[in-house]
């Protein structure tokens, strides 16, 4: 039996991938944990995503390095285990200008042999392109794991939006509380430094596709992928800075469909199962960062902890960001 609003050691808001990865770090050290969000894991922005892991959308920094490589060693170790979602999968990642190819130790040399595409292995409109191996992770699988896994540490969920962060600490009688809530802290907080990014996809039947493809975007042209699930694929995309709509376009639909017909042609004729929209929540700088006792109006818990601004990296971000987390709560509990 989850816990409840009358026994919570750590309340933590949003029930994203990092809500949810902060929560289960939380709870398997054996604090009591309350997650309360505005939206179900399966209708969050995490859920749309395709998802494979690389730093996308997000700072460079010696921060962000230290996390990525921290979640690279978790989701490898999960990889391959039923329930997870979670599947290491070959691919390419092309541009369609020879001065985008990344340098020998930019952000993928974490995932080991890199090496270039044949110019038979570049779609039309691409001049380079590079293979690898990543995780590539099958969110709602994915969410579902780490929900069952926060569940059976403990943890308790309740659905529920916060009008404002205020009124969220002021409503738990928990000593800690942790915001993860994404986009959300454009208004909650509230923070005007996070952006929304939309992000909209198709999700298709798999023709038998088995490797991932992402088609970087430029001036002219959209971000293009392709993320294989079994008997799903994800397709995409978009990448619009402050855009809030939520209704899929059926125009963007189409477009998105084209440019992935003409990655792989048995993508022309797929029957699609739905359309999903999401919001990357972009910040200049990942808040990941304790506040004082009485830093929300004065009032609520004795320690505020932020976990947002991860851009298109969530999931990639997502276990060196909530074990961050936890080692500020545990030390702020060890504080006289």
């Amino acid at each position: 039996m989850g816990v409840t609003d009358r026994a919570v050691d750590v309340l933590v808001l949003g029930a994203g991938v990092a809500g949810l990865t902060t929560a289960v770090c939380l709870a398997e050290a054996g604090l009591r944990v309350l997650i309360r969000a505005a939206q179900p894991p399966e209708r969050t922005t995490s859920a749309v995503a395709g998802a494979i892991w690389g730093p996308h959308l997000v700072e460079r920094s010696d921060r962000v390095t230290r996390w990525c490589a921290d979640t690279l060693g978790t989701l490898l170790s999960l990889a391959g285990q039923p329930g997870t979602g979670i599947e290491l999968r070959r691919g390419r990642e092309a541009v369609r200008a020879s001065d985008g190819v990344p340098s020998p130790g930019g952000p993928l040399a974490a995932l080991g042999e890199i090496s270039p595409c044949a110019a038979a292995d570049l779609p039309p409109g691409f001049v380079a392109g590079w293979w690898y191996t990543a995780p590539v992770v099958c969110m709602p699988v994915y969410l579902d794991y780490l929900l069952g896994r926060f569940r059976q540490a403990g943890g308790g969920l309740r659905i529920e939006p916060a009008a404002s962060l205020a009124a969220a600490a002021t409503s738990t009688a928990a000593p800690v509380l942790v915001n993860c809530t994404g986009t959300g802290a454009h208004q909650l907080v509230p923070d005007p430094g996070v952006i929304p990014y939309r992000g909209q996809v198709v999700v298709a039947e798999n023709p038998g596709v088995t490797e991932f493809f992402i088609g970087q975007p430029d001036d002219a042209h959209e971000l293009v992928y392709v993320f294989p699930h079994a008997d799903r694929v994800v397709l995409g995309g978009t990448e619009v800075a402050g855009d809030w709509s939520a209704e899929p376009r059926p125009g963007t639909a189409d477009r998105i469909l084209r440019d992935c017909a003409a990655v792989d042609p048995r993508l022309a004729t797929v029957r699609v199962i739905e359309h999903r929209v999401g919001f990357r929540p972009f910040r200049p700088q990942v808040r990941l960062e304790a506040a004082p006792a009485g830093a929300v109006d004065g009032a609520g818990p004795r320690l505020l902890v932020h976990n947002y601004g991860h851009g298109g990296a969530g999931v990639t971000l997502s276990w060196g960001c909530a074990r961050e987390v936890a080692s500020l709560v545990r030390q702020s509990a060890a504080a006289p």
